[in-house]
């Protein structure tokens, strides 16, 4: 088998082909910089992603749901990693209770989803249930705590009970006691029907006028 030579011009040629890769080496490495000239990232207050007609729900130590979020669309952000939510939607199921639902036109999730806080035309209403009539809370603002089960505001807020109206500077609602607290300058009107409860008026007062009262009420 006869040997193949190499000719002159060939390794000429190997060589320099060699040399420009070394040389292009050696740039990318001047040009990239160093690990100690990198600067840390930072996460900023900017979406990281998007999602249409969300449903979150939280279970219960049982396994039942107990909170339902819904909203038409949330923007997640990268630095503190709360959620913007548009046409908001909260629902709490308590077993053999009404169930509760707060809705509002824009809203926010923190990051570990116990706090949603509803803001513009917020309304909380509670159905009626075998011994109370519908309750309708309004206000600009209310929070609620997914892990204690309250819901409140500081804000003014407008309830309905039945018949009934009060207005309070701030509220707060115990969805396990179903016990709501007006706070600040309170002030209504309660009809007799539903003074104490779901009790009827006296027979012998039939036409009373609406009564104003002053202070804390627990429907």
């Amino acid at each position: 088998m006869a040997n193949q030579r190499v000719s002159p011009a060939s390794l000429i040629a190997i060589v320099v082909l060699a040399s420009l890769a070394a040389g292009t080496y050696w740039l990318v490495q001047r040009t990239l910089p160093s690990d100690a000239d990198r600067a840390p990232y930072v996460k900023q207050h900017i979406p990281d992603y998007y999602a249409d007609n969300m449903s979150i729900s939280t279970l219960s130590a049982s396994g039942l749901t107990q909170y339902r979020i819904n909203a038409v669309h949330m923007t997640h952000f990268e630095d503190d990693q709360t959620t913007a939510l548009k046409m908001p939607a909260v629902r709490a199921f308590t077993p053999d209770q009404p169930e509760v639902t707060a809705t509002s036109k824009r809203g926010t999730l923190n990051a570990d989803m116990s706090v949603v806080d509803m803001y513009d035309d917020a309304v909380v209403v509670r159905q009626a249930g075998p011994r109370d009539p519908e309750m309708r809370a309004l206000s600009e603002h209310f929070q609620v705590l997914v892990n204690e089960d309250i819901v409140r505001t500081e804000l003014p807020v407008q309830l309905y009970r039945g018949s009934s109206v009060m207005y309070g500077d701030g509220m707060i609602f115990n969805n396990i006691s179903r016990a709501v607290q007006l706070l600040g300058n309170v002030h209504g009107t309660i009809q007799p029907a539903e003074l104490g409860g779901n009790r009827p008026a006296p027979a012998t007062t039939p036409s009373a006028p609406p009564q104003t009262k002053q202070g804390s009420k627990t429907p």
